[in-house]
């Protein structure tokens, strides 16, 4: 019990850390928290492998890379990015334990050694996964409490969302 009120705390305290930014995108955020966090943060659309994570958190010497699929919503989309992006604010640093199953699905043509030496920073604890999906949604919160542009100016991605839920009703309606 007092592990997650501290679970909670620490990933409240970091999502209000973090710049967001209105009206939101997963592209500008992103840029927000690489200055903020004063390393580079590379966006690498990919189609979706069988088999393989649905996103992908690669740290080198010069930056971080975040794998993410094409093929699936702009909203799957979206927590995907935050999900791998509470990983780089959480700190987590993962271990070098990937299968050769994964990394023959993640890169077919290249040799399971080198993938691992590449992908090192890719398996994460249980607990490191609560915690970034936890930060996650935290986020995801606040985009979703953002001010929103009259539906005129509003982004493609929300005239898209709100063609297929509706428009988001205000507390107040």
């Amino acid at each position: 019990m007092v592990q997650d009120k501290r679970l909670w705390r620490r990933c409240r305290e970091l999502a209000d850390s973090v710049p967001v930014p209105a009206p939101f995108r997963t592209d500008t955020f992103v840029a927000a928290v690489a200055a903020h966090r004063g390393r580079p943060i590379e966006l690498m659309p990919a189609p979706a492998t069988s088999g393989a994570p649905c996103g992908l958190l690669m740290t080198t010497d010069r930056a971080d890379y975040i794998l993410y699929p094409v093929d699936t919503t702009e909203l799957h989309q979206q927590h995907i990015l935050l999900h791998e992006v509470a990983h780089l604010l959480c700190g987590h640093t993962g271990s070098t334990e990937i299968d050769a199953a994964a990394t023959k699905a993640l890169m077919p043509n290249l040799s399971p050694e080198l993938v691992r030496r590449v992908l090192g920073r890719t398996v994460y604890s249980e607990a490191e996964e609560q915690e970034a999906e936890l930060l996650a949604s935290l986020i995801a919160q606040r985009v979703a409490r953002l001010p929103r542009p009259p539906s005129a100016e509003a982004p493609d991605e929300v005239v898209r969302l709100e063609r297929v839920f509706g428009p988001r009703r205000r507390h107040d309606d």
